[in-house]
């Protein structure tokens, strides 16, 4: 390996320092106290230097072995990012141009005892732009981003992170550096590449097969033979074949047949929330002749996916979901980002506590959107080891891309390492060609004249469909593919892969957002087939944005707060949004008035993100007019790159935002939905439970000015269905109101749970009959907190003196996690539990508690 240590100088020299390889010049200058945490104030701005620089990467290297016994020794990079001259003792041994592939050099006849390497990087911004303007043939859109976001020019052309120059919720830091592993490999005979494992299930025979494939490097001139054995100890499964493998670089098949009779026992692997994540040890041992074995160990997991597009009786258009292990799935989730501008933070730890963060929110999917990476292998592990199941999109988003042979050839390797890499996850149940990039063209975002655009329909379809796809399709033939998201799935390929209109409702997948209709309304959204995107932005709270900010910047209308705001208008966006319903905050205290807004920022998130989830769940078993039957809610976004206003619910370093807390309870396997339709109240009993239930709903109606229920309506006997949403309750809201005597719109608020004989249990939802800066009797609590330790937890007593909407508990930058927050407050008493991710204290968590009510906003 050659992790560890280099050297690292500027174009000049007159920077020179060490640096840790994986890694990239950012964190090395940081390391070394040469530059300021990169994303304080506005140092991103500042820094912009560091990218325009052409860096260099170097080490010496003592060769571990004897060079004259290796018949073959490569120099092999998992990742560069992204342009740059590769040097091994002043021989050029190549180029690197993209940032998703894997690069190995034969270094056979270069390598010496001791060795000088050098990585020699050119300006990813300098590159793209001088890519762009060697492109003669055609302008590709768009040149450069919107100036709200502060990034750089022509990302398209280059195969990068698309986001590293900037994107609506992130800065732009177009990195250099050697962003994955870096090792020697030196073999003789054969050496084994890529290795992997898919599962398939043979309908006719009622039995599972494996498919094992084996890419090797043979480095002798003529073939060799041997024999492969897989044993899956659990299954009673062992089986050994005899192959020959030909000089050159090639692949070997092998069909595992899984014994008829453990067939039958074999334990799926199910989502989140569907039952487990079973996976079963595998050993591959290769013994050629010529005395080289190679063991092989992994794990296998079983599972098939389809994506259903069939007709819809009563609706036009075709279905859009997911079949897994034949079992039709309602996705819950959200989209995935990358969780740092520098990939070399990512760590391990990052990764489990956003993903477990993600599972403890009752979702079973991420959507890994195209503008960022392909994700590391920790990542997908631990995907497939807590059931969160991934749409993974190839790394292009909202542009058009060129499609020269270069490019294209490019495109290809990557698109085959990936797949190649990827695969054996059972987490991954698609892939994607791209983010919205049929939308681009089909909605003529960059105003392409209308005799011209025959030209950018061909480039798409040669880029996704006849490579991507291709390769795509040769590679995995065990989970569907889509060209693009959103898109009318086989109604666009019907279309010659570009539909008229990607966003129809009667066909595939939609995006959706609108930031001037009240979002407190369901009738505003699309009743599609399936959401994958979708959301409302806030600001993190208060203790994640003074990490990178100093006193002046805590004004909603600071040069701060105007500069991390890449979305243009946004702020204005959320103030609108939030008058529609609150009472926007006057308090004299600058401070305070900041913090409220911040506050009122993430309580209008969560309270929309609520109404349009909803919305989406109670969908899922009626068509109304030809609409319906949506299976997925993947709202926009999971996680933030860095601390700014975004449409995230989990904060940059992991803490939740209030919509994180509320998508726990709107992604419940079992919950109930109220939605008003022409003054009528419906409640849907939604659940993704895999039985029917008879259930009793209690109904309970308070009075904002009374923590003594105004009255208390109850439906036994309710059936509630396996994995659909049926209604089982609706009523006038004229006539409720009239059994509650004492009540009106204004002065009641009506709540609703599900409850079983075996302690089966939904959230208790409520429903707000007018908005609350119009309620009437709403008064200021007393809101008091004692806490105490419980073995690993820590348990907050609550305490209120009057009922009291979006009740919010913060500790401050104290790692860790509420059971509940943002709750609306109905009883003197709640206990709520802390579950800390890093040691912390009664005393501590006590000094750091701040309690928020509405009412405290002033």
């Amino acid at each position: 390996s050659l992790r560890g240590s280099w050297q690292l100088r500027s174009g000049n020299g007159s920077v020179s320092l060490r640096a840790e390889v994986p890694g990239c010049v950012h964190t090395a200058l940081l390391c070394r106290g040469l530059i300021q945490d990169p994303y304080y104030r506005f140092n991103d701005v500042m820094y912009r230097w560091i990218s325009l620089d052409n860096w260099t990467y170097s080490r010496t290297l003592k060769t571990p072995f004897d060079v004259r016994k290796w018949q073959k020794v490569n120099l092999v990079f998992e990742g560069v990012d992204t342009v740059a001259q590769i040097l091994l003792n002043n021989v050029t041994l190549g180029r690197t141009d993209n940032m998703f592939n894997r690069y190995s050099f034969d270094i056979t006849s270069v390598i010496q005892e001791v060795n000088f390497v050098e990585v020699r990087f050119l300006s990813a911004v300098s590159y793209a732009a001088e890519q762009s303007r060697c492109h003669k043939a055609h302008s590709i859109p768009p040149a450069c981003p919107p100036p709200v976001q502060k990034g750089e020019c022509h990302v398209n052309f280059i195969r990068k992170e698309q986001c590293s120059f900037s994107w609506d919720w992130g800065p732009s830091f177009p990195t250099q550096g050697i962003w994955k592993d870096v090792r020697i490999e030196a073999y003789n005979h054969y050496h084994l590449i890529y290795f992997s494992v898919t599962p398939f299930f043979a309908k006719s025979a009622q039995q599972w097969y494996l498919e094992v494939e084996s890419i090797f490097d043979v480095v002798s001139s003529k073939p060799i033979a041997g024999l492969v054995t897989v044993n899956i100890p659990k299954l009673q499964t062992q089986q050994t074949f005899s192959v020959k493998l030909q000089p050159g670089e090639g692949s070997i098949v092998l069909l595992v047949n899984i014994n008829k009779v453990r067939s039958a026992a074999v334990e799926a692997w199910w989502p989140n929330g569907h039952g487990k994540q079973t996976g079963y040890n595998m050993t591959t041992t290769f013994m050629m002749e010529a005395e080289c074995q190679i063991e092989k160990f992994s794990k296998v997991y079983f599972r098939t996916v389809e994506l259903v597009q069939e007709p819809i009786p009563g609706s036009p258009g075709l279905s859009f979901y997911f079949r897994i292990n034949g079992r039709p799935i309602f996705i819950k989730g959200s989209n995935w980002v990358p969780a740092d501008s520098f990939q070399d933070r990512v760590t391990y730890d990052t990764l489990r506590l956003l993903l477990k963060s993600a599972a403890d929110a009752n979702m079973n999917a991420l959507r890994v959107w195209g503008g960022g990476v392909y994700e590391q292998d920790e990542f997908y592990d631990i995907c497939d080891e807590i059931g969160i199941m991934i749409w993974q999109d190839f790394m292009f988003a909202c542009a058009l891309y060129p499609t020269n042979q270069n490019y294209l050839e490019s495109v290809r390797a990557e698109v085959s390492h990936q797949v190649r890499r990827l695969k054996s996850h059972p987490s991954i149940i698609l892939w994607s060609g791209n983010n919205e990039n049929e939308a681009a063209i089909a909605s003529n975002w960059f105003s392409i004249p209308y005799p011209d655009i025959g030209v950018y329909i061909n480039d798409y379809v040669t880029l996704y469909v006849k490579n991507i796809r291709e390769i795509v399709l040769s590679e995995d033939k065990s989970r569907p593919f889509v060209a693009s998201s959103p898109t009318n799935g086989l109604e666009s390929v019907k279309e010659g892969w570009l539909s008229q209109d990607p966003y129809d409702t009667h066909y595939g997948d939609t995006h959706f957002y609108d930031y001037n209709s009240d979002c407190w309304n369901w009738t505003v959204y699309p009743k599609t087939r399936f959401a994958s995107e979708y959301g409302f932005q806030s600001w993190p709270s208060f203790s994640t944005i003074e990490k990178v900010s100093s006193p002046e910047d805590w004004s909603y209308t600071s040069d701060f707060s105007l500069h991390r705001q890449h979305h243009e208008g946004g702020n204005t966006q959320m103030l609108q949004g939030i008058g529609r319903h609150f009472k926007l905050p006057q308090s004299p205290d600058p401070v305070k008035k900041f913090k409220d807004m911040i506050y009122l920022t993430q309580v209008m998130q969560a309270q929309c993100i609520k109404t349009e989830t909803e919305f989406y769940r109670f969908s899922q078993s009626e068509i109304i007019s030809g609409e319906g039957h949506t299976m997925g809610a993947l709202y926009w976004q999971l996680n933030d790159i860095w601390q700014a206003p975004s449409w995230a619910s989990l904060e940059y370093g992991g803490k939740w935002k209030l919509l994180h807390y509320f998508a726990q309870n709107f992604f419940a396997p079992l919950l109930p939905v109220a939605y008003e339709d022409k003054g009528m109240l419906n409640i849907y009993g939604v659940s993704d439970l895999h039985e029917d239930h008879k259930l009793t709903l209690r109904v309970v109606v308070y009075a904002w000015s009374s923590l003594e229920p105004v009255c208390t309506l109850g439906e036994e006997g309710v059936t509630v269905k396996a994995q659909s949403a049926v209604p089982i309750y609706k009523e006038s809201v004229s006539g409720l109101l009239e059994r509650c005597r004492n009540c009106t719109r204004k002065s009641c608020i009506i709540t609703f749970c599900l409850v079983g004989e075996d302690g089966l249990r939904s959230p208790t939802n409520h429903y707000f009959l007018s908005s609350l800066k119009d309620a009437v009797g709403l008064e200021k609590t007393q809101l008091s907190a004692s806490v105490s330790q419980q073995d690993d937890t820590y348990v907050f007593v609550l305490q209120t003196t009057a009922i009291a909407p979006f009740v919010t508990l913060d500790v401050g930058s104290i790692k860790g996690r509420f059971s509940d927050n943002g709750f609306l407050m109905t009883e003197k008493k709640k206990v709520v539990v802390f579950y800390p991710w890093e040691p912390t204290s009664v005393e501590e968590l006590e000094s750091s508690l701040i309690l928020t009510s509405l009412l405290d906003v002033v």
